[in-house]
């Protein structure tokens, strides 16, 4: 299967080429500035920017499946303004959508976010929100992931974490009450490679393909794609505060912490007069994602024949005690 993958030499990217590519799929990874020594050597690069068309639109000549994986971090204001969220997450899709019509792409994978909602609190959001309608929208069969915060190497979650909430001495908004629901990188790019797939669990519950791509030969015309118009709310094995996070990621490092209450008012009055700043790293948006939880409703990481329990948790990654923390 031709497979290509828009952000492919980001964090999720990097990890998720390499697992179709070790699957035996012709992979390309298109980005900005692709940096092949990051990448599975089966890995060809495609260099295009997804907010300007005809950058990118080469690219999805010949491909079955598009995973677009672009985005911004909602962990930082972003450069140029929190207005980016809204060029990168909408425009770039949007382009994206239509290069894949135009060259008869059969699939879209749309990797979004956690409460994408139109009418959301934040501007990454919103934006993750106005995605995901225009990828129903199009005229491409898609799919939707929506995964919490992921974790592993090179990922931003914990050394952003450390930032925010410092050994020792750590003030946090609301004490750090907000909630999360980690998963690691390697557990969610295999959930994504069977969406890619269409791989579906057989009657031993085994899991058995069921090609995404509908090819024209009698054999094949039957079988359909159980994760064509599906959305996945995906989370890890356990749900954590963000002063338990906190614990386990300075515990790794052998040291304490010491959460001081900050009242969720006062911070916002703090990051808000902070986003003011030229260059400030964290702004009001911040403020608001910690006001709710980053948890699944209803996990659907069942769909792929996994168990919570069998997940890898955040503790067992950084090799830390979660009772000693």
């Amino acid at each position: 299967m031709d497979v290509l993958v828009t952000g492919g030499t980001g964090f999720v990217g990097r990890n998720l080429t390499q697992e179709l590519a070790k699957r035996g799929h012709d992979v390309t990874a298109l980005a900005r500035t692709p940096d092949e020594d990051a990448l599975h050597p089966d890995v060809e690069t495609a260099v295009g920017d997804v907010t300007a068309y005809d950058s990118i639109e080469p690219a999805f000549e010949g491909q079955d499946v598009v995973v677009n994986l672009v985005a911004l971090s909602p962990l930082f204001k972003p450069k140029g303004g929190d207005e980016k969220h809204l060029e990168i997450h909408l425009g770039g899709t949007e382009n994206c959508l239509q290069a894949a019509e135009a060259h008869g792409v059969e699939k879209f994978v749309q990797m979004s976010a956690l409460g994408a909602d139109p009418q959301g609190d934040t501007h990454y959001i919103r934006a993750k929100g106005r995605a995901e309608q225009a990828t129903r929208d199009a005229g491409v069969d898609w799919t939707v992931f929506r995964p919490s915060v992921v974790f592993g190497d090179g990922g931003e979650f914990v050394p952003f974490t450390k930032l925010l909430a410092p050994p020792y001495f750590t003030p946090l908004p609301g004490g750090g009450k907000t909630r999360f629901q980690p998963i690691w990188i390697g557990d969610l790019v295999s959930m994504l490679a069977l969406a890619v797939e269409g791989e579906t669990p057989d009657e031993d519950g085994d899991r058995g393909p069921t090609p995404a791509i509908r090819r024209i030969d009698e054999a094949e015309a039957d079988r359909v794609d159980p994760h064509v118009g599906a959305t996945y709310e995906i989370g890890g094995p356990e749900v954590l505060t963000l002063a338990e996070v906190a614990r386990l990621a300075h515990a790794a490092d052998n040291k304490p912490i010491s959460v001081v209450d900050i009242p969720m008012g006062l911070a916002g009055i703090g990051l808000k007069a902070l986003g003011a700043l030229p260059g400030a790293p964290m702004g009001a948006d911040q403020y608001r994602s910690l006001k709710f939880d980053n948890t699944t409703g209803d996990n659907d990481i069942g769909t792929f024949e996994y168990d919570e329990s069998k997940l890898l948790t955040l503790a067992e990654y950084l090799d830390v005690d979660p009772e000693q923390a």
